[in-house]
């Protein structure tokens, strides 16, 4: 016990010995080391004090910069939707211009044909034709005996002497060509206005087409428009004529289209007869290294043919014969000792299939056909089913019907426009082609003769309507009430409409002068009549219009 009271007290004893304060002077070092570490403390927390300053003002331009992109965002966001907005807006509006544009050419296109079973539709179609006024009953009956009659009876002997001299020619020309190499020409046909009894201006001008084939063993296979090829807009109503041999199949030999092997032959073509040298597609009036027929070729061919025939049989006739238009090679003269001469085309033609529509080359003082896409593509004609309708229509008439008076009256008027305005776009075929239409709209009774005034008003506001809309449908080309009895090919009736405007439609100026010349003949419409018509007593012109 004593021992750990003394153990305890010397402990005590020495921890009070040992203390730092008992001793100042000899532990001096201990205020200056303080100072230092109090200075270097300051140091140090002034230097934190001066980086957390650098990293707030790091963060604040980091929170800014942050910010200016949150707010660019958002201004480019804003943008986007007020675009896709626009956007939405803009479709929108072209979906709903789209669909009424579509509605409107079905509507029109579905009632393309009921032009004239209703008077009041027909009442109130054209602004410029309002204010016009046509000459009386009598004035027209007047008109169209002396003017019109008194210059187509000589039509009737001019056809028979040219037609007479046509085959005589043709037959000559087969005796000089080359049965074997040349084409093999056929008997020729009348068509167009002096063959349907319309033509009133002169010179009197008969239109023949003349059909041909290729020798054999060769045919030709057509392709039209219509056909399920696929045809540019501006090539609807062309067609191509591909030249075969008659045993080729129609889509071609597998041999064409599979190289064989070496000791492999195809039984069907020999090997002479699968490669065609290129002059003997050239000499068959194919398109250089092509197998389609060539218009221009044809063409070159068959002045040379004619003019070889006609050195032939010349010694028979007292008259001479030469090739009047150098842009239409079919156009023929006879001149006579006399100094009287007659005019006729003769244009070769290829028969479609087995009916009668046919290729043609060119047309003969027409701008149908102006712009042709290439030499191998050859316009339609539907002339002979045209003057077929005309005649069975004609058998459904009263007597002495006026569609034909109207058309020729129409046709007087506008050549005689022509003649002082200077020509335009609108063409005689056009002016038929609506008398076709209203033809088959209007019940026949309203073709009476003493309705020549009304159905002559209907055919100008048709026009003036057609003119306006810029569209006259070809009158068999998409037609599905095609009588029956021509036999007219389906494949045409089930084509879209042709339009025969739709070149007139980006050529504004020609368009422009059309329609100016219209409407001129519209205006010089009564003088013109007046000029040429015999005065008629006024007490006579009352009498008839009391009847």
């Amino acid at each position: 016990m004593p021992v750990g009271l003394f153990r305890v007290c010397l402990l005590v004893i020495t921890a009070i010995v040992n203390h730092p304060l008992f001793f100042p002077k000899e532990n001096g070092t201990v205020p200056e080391n303080t100072e230092e570490i109090i200075q270097k403390m300051k140091e140090r927390e002034e230097s934190l004090r001066l980086e957390q300053l650098r990293l707030e003002q790091e963060i604040a331009d980091q929170e800014a910069t942050q910010r200016a992109l949150e707010e660019a965002a958002v201004v480019v966001e804003e943008g986007k939707e007020e675009k896709v907005r626009w956007d939405m807006w803009t479709a929108l509006s072209m979906v709903i211009f789209l669909l009424i544009e579509l509605w409107r050419q079905d509507f029109q296109e579905g009632n393309w044909q009921d032009i004239g079973g209703e008077e009041d539709d027909m009442a109130v179609l054209g602004k410029a034709f309002k204010g016009v006024a046509l000459p009386d009953k009598a004035v027209l009956a007047s008109f169209y005996e002396k003017r019109i009659l008194g210059t187509t009876g000589d039509m009737a002997r001019m056809r028979e002497m040219v037609e007479g001299f046509a085959d005589d020619l043709l037959e000559a020309l087969r005796s000089v060509c080359n049965r074997d190499a040349d084409m093999e020409v056929e008997d020729c046909m009348g068509v167009g206005s002096m063959y349907e009894n319309w033509r009133v201006r002169k010179p009197f001008v008969c239109d023949l087409i003349v059909p041909f084939a290729p020798p054999e063993p060769y045919c030709f296979r057509c392709q039209t428009w219509c056909s399920g090829d696929s045809f540019p807009p501006d090539e609807q109503g062309y067609g191509t004529i591909k030249v075969c041999r008659a045993d080729e199949d129609e889509t071609g030999c597998i041999c064409d289209k599979t190289k064989l092997g070496e000791d492999m032959l195809c039984l069907l073509h020999s090997q002479v007869s699968s490669t065609r040298p290129s002059s003997e597609m050239e000499d068959l009036l194919c398109f250089k290294n092509t197998q389609y027929l060539d218009a221009d070729q044809v063409m070159k061919w068959f002045q040379i043919a004619v003019t070889k025939a006609w050195n032939r049989i010349s010694h028979k006739y007292e008259f001479d014969l030469s090739f009047s238009l150098l842009d239409s090679p079919g156009a023929l003269k006879i001149k006579f000792k006399s100094g009287k001469s007659v005019a006729f085309n003769l244009t070769p033609v290829v028969q479609y299939e087995n009916s009668d529509v046919y290729f043609i080359s060119h047309f003969p003082r027409s701008s149908l056909a102006a712009d042709v896409p290439s030499s191998t593509h050859w316009f339609l004609t539907f002339a002979v089913y045209e003057r077929r309708f005309i005649q069975l229509v004609s058998k459904t008439l009263p007597a002495n019907a006026c569609h034909v008076s109207c058309l020729q009256i129409l046709s007087f008027l506008h050549g005689k426009q022509c003649s002082l305005t200077g020509p335009s776009g609108l063409t005689n075929y056009h002016l038929k082609t609506v008398l076709l239409h209203l033809l088959q709209a209007c019940p026949s009774q309203d073709w009476a003769p003493e309705k020549l005034e009304a159905r002559l008003q209907d055919m100008l506001k048709f026009l003036e309507k057609c003119l306006h809309e810029k569209k006259l449908y070809h009158f068999f080309i998409g037609n599905g009430k095609v009588p029956a009895e021509l036999g007219f090919p389906i494949i045409f009736q089930r084509a879209e409409p042709l339009n025969l405007f739709r070149p007139f439609v980006l050529r504004r100026d020609i368009y422009r002068k059309m329609v100016d010349t219209f409407h001129e003949m519209l205006r010089n419409m009564s003088a013109l009549i007046n000029e040429y018509t015999v005065h008629i007593p006024l007490a006579h012109t009352n009498g008839i219009r009391k009847e």
